[in-house]
């Protein structure tokens, strides 16, 4: 279990803590991803089963008692140094503060106990916030970014964009980057 972590952030004068999710946070994440109109969105059963399941792999955000954001992810098992990031997703109000990067490095801080050196994650080309934001993240931490294909549109049913696989790695703790 990860300590949560607290800051204040001094543009929108509120404390936001970070933390791992607890199943009451699910119905809010499942919101988040339906209202960002970017992510697929799961079923709100896939979020509470996230939340029961993969806890130490996922961070959410919360200002005022409220879930703003969360990442979800998990390590991959047949390379357990490997966290593959699926979703990251920050409410309206709060977006354009650093709060997604924020959640990804308290996120990698805690997976590195686990013996994580390297983030997977996939973005369509039609998320160039989501690059932008994988790719600040890669330059914090000084580590190179590479971008593969993985997944191509017709792979998907139902018209889906692809999906290239963006690595970061190798990963640092946090001590040895800043």
């Amino acid at each position: 279990m990860q300590i949560p972590i607290s800051k204040f952030d001094a543009i929108s004068q509120q404390t936001i803590e970070i933390r791992e999710p607890v199943l009451a946070d699910g119905a809010q994440m499942w919101r988040i991803a339906q209202d960002s109109r970017v992510l697929d969105t799961n079923s709100s059963y896939a979020y509470l089963l996230w939340c029961r399941d993969f806890p130490n792999t996922s961070m959410v955000a919360e200002i005022d008692g409220e879930v703003a954001g969360f990442v979800i992810g998990y390590t991959r098992p047949a390379r357990p140094q490997t966290l593959f990031v699926w979703q990251v997703a920050v409410d309206h109000p709060h977006r354009g503060h650093g709060l997604g990067v924020d959640m990804l490095d308290a996120l990698l801080e805690s997976c590195a106990a686990q013996g994580v050196t390297q983030l997977e994650t996939t973005i369509s080309p039609d998320n160039p916030a989501s690059v932008a934001m994988f790719a600040s993240l890669s330059r914090r931490r000084g580590a190179a970014l590479t971008r593969t294909p993985l997944f191509t549109a017709d792979q998907f049913p139902g018209g889906h964009q692809p999906e290239d696989l963006y690595r970061i790695a190798p990963l640092t703790p946090q001590e040895e980057w800043r």
